[in-house]
Order: structure tokens, then C-alpha cells, then sequence
């Protein structure tokens, strides 16, 4: 429940009268993660083989420095690494990769990738209410009619119909020319005369269109996968947790703890998942775990 060591230290106190220190905390969770350094490798496995995985990373505060913490997470499994830089990221080569854009991923080799539409529809809903672009009302509502024909097939264990990814493929295809055309006829945001090396300056929309431009078949793999969600929320649940960490109880002082915090973060969310008590995963021998490990 992420609660400081100086903070167990006075729970203890209070509840048991027990005599003990932060360091001694400090050392039985170290201790535990090291007893559970081999389920957590399994587990990691487990998540790289899986059929379609969610990756996501955040970052964290490893003494005064910036780091990351990656996951890999399935409906069944979660295995954090904790990274000094965010392109770090957990190495996948099979399978389908659920993510949210971060070009890290499309370095990864043997993977077909989704990405994630929930945060397409943010972006679109910003570009709507504040950019008042009017392709982005359009491509909202395709996208959120597609979410629904897909979830409605996939309840009917029946794959998405020809016809109608023709329709959507095409009215896909046709918003996005209408994007570009409609940032082609704006002014662009970089001065007459520029010297500047490098990319011109683009609107966010305009980034937005080229993005679904250049990557429609991971945007619209879940309509012909029906294995493949809409969303990533998968990952971006299993990156939650972390961020509770970070404002209940600051920063990481040693990157150890920080892997420490990856191997017993990652075991208790799996647990869950797998449907344990995480009080008897705790007490239970790594090589049993990893015996009743259900993996899909």
C-alpha cells in the first residue's frame, strides 16, 4: 500500500509495540524481492510471449535523478523493470505490442503494434473543444463506431464483417485527407524566411493526422483482431499503481530499491490478476508460484 518505511515503522509501534527499525524494514523487503527475483523473471517471459501485451512507462524519482519505470502487462500477468533512460524499453519479439505511440516501440523487431484509441479520442476531443478543428468531430465518431461494431462481434465470437471494414477503412482514410488538407491551407506557424534546420514547426492536429496517416493499420487493428482492445488501459492501469507510489511515498533513494519496488509491485499485481491472496504469495516458495502460473 506504498506506505514509507518510517511510517511502518510507527504502525508497528502503535499496533504491536514492536521494537524496530526503518533500516530493518528496508532489509526484509530487499530480502523478500530477492526471493522473488525468479517468479518475476518468469513472469516478464510469460508477458513477452503472451499473444498481445501492454506496454507503458512512467517516470520516476531515483535519488534527485529522473528514471523510468516500464511495464509489460497482460489480463493475467504484470512485470515491471525500473530503466535509467525511457527508451529502455522491455524487449518484445513476438505477438502483438498495445501502446501509446512512444517510437521506442516500433524499434522493436517481429512485433505487429496497436495503438492505443483512447488517447486518440483525447487528442481529437482537445482538437474539437479548443482547436475548433472540424475533421477531428468526424474522426471521433468513426472511431468511436468502430469501438462499438468490434466489441459487439467480439461478444459475438464473430470476426468484424468485410463490408463493413471496407466502409470504415475508406470514411477512415477520407477524414484523414480532409486533415491534411485542411492544415495544408493554413499559415504555418514558423515566420517567412526561416533558417532554422530541422522539421518544420507543425499544429498538433497536424501531427495528429499524420500520425494516422502513417500508423492506420495499428490504429485499426483491433477491428481486425478481435484479441486486440481498443485501448491500452491494461498498461496504463499497471502504471498507475506506480504513480500512487511516487505521491504517497516520494522518491526511490537507490535504484536497487527501485528494482526492489519492480519485483514485489509486479508479484503482487500478477497475483491479483491470477486470483491469490497476495499474503499467501508472499509466504509460498518462488518455485510453486511459478508451478500454478496461468499465462492465458
Amino acid at each position: 500500500h506504498f506506505i514509507p518505511e518510517g511510517r511502518i515503522v510507527q504502525l508497528l509501534s502503535d499496533l504491536f509495540r514492536a521494537d524496530i527499525s526503518a533500516a530493518a524494514v528496508a532489509t526484509m523487503v530487499h530480502r523478500k524481492a530477492a526471493e522473488l527475483a525468479d517468479f518475476a523473471t518468469t513472469v516478464g517471459e510469460a508477458a513477452r510471449n503472451a499473444a498481445v501485451k501492454h506496454a507503458d512507462e512512467t517516470g520516476i524519482r531515483v535519488g534527485a535523478a529522473l528514471h523510468w519505470l516500464q511495464a509489460l502487462a497482460t489480463t493475467l500477468l504484470t512485470f515491471y523493470s525500473a530503466t535509467l533512460r525511457r527508451g529502455e524499453i522491455i524487449v518484445c519479439t513476438t505477438g502483438v505490442v498495445v501502446h501509446d505511440h512512444f517510437k521506442s516501440y516500433f524499434g522493436l523487431e517481429g512485433v505487429h503494434h496497436a495503438l492505443c484509441n483512447q488517447h486518440h479520442l483525447r487528442e481529437l476531443k482537445a482538437l474539437v473543444d479548443i482547436e475548433k478543428e472540424p475533421w477531428a468531430k468526424d474522426m471521433a465518431r468513426l472511431l468511436r463506431v468502430a469501438c462499438h461494431a468490434a466489441n459487439m462481434a467480439r461478444r459475438r465470437e464473430v470476426a468484424v464483417r468485410p463490408w463493413f471494414l471496407a466502409v470504415v477503412t475508406s470514411r477512415y482514410q477520407g477524414i484523414v485527407a480532409d486533415a491534411l488538407t485542411f492544415h495544408g491551407a493554413q499559415t504555418p506557424l514558423d515566420p517567412p524566411g526561416r533558417k532554422k534546420r530541422g522539421r518544420m514547426k507543425r499544429r498538433p492536429g497536424h501531427n495528429l493526422a499524420i500520425r494516422l496517416r502513417d500508423y492506420e493499420e495499428a490504429a485499426l487493428r483491433f477491428l481486425h483482431d478481435p484479441t486486440v482492445p481498443f485501448t491500452n488501459n491494461i498498461g496504463e492501469l499497471a502504471m498507475r499503481m506506480a504513480k500512487v507510489k511516487m505521491k504517497v511515498s516520494g522518491c526511490f533513494r537507490t535504484m536497487a530499491g527501485a528494482q526492489d519496488f519492480a519485483i514485489l509491485r509486479g508479484s503482487i499485481d500478477t497475483a491479483r490478476k491470477q486470483g491469490w491472496s497476495v499474503f499467501d504469495t508472499f509466504k509460498t516458495p518462488p518455485e510453486i508460484l511459478i508451478g500454478r502460473l496461468r499465462t492465458g
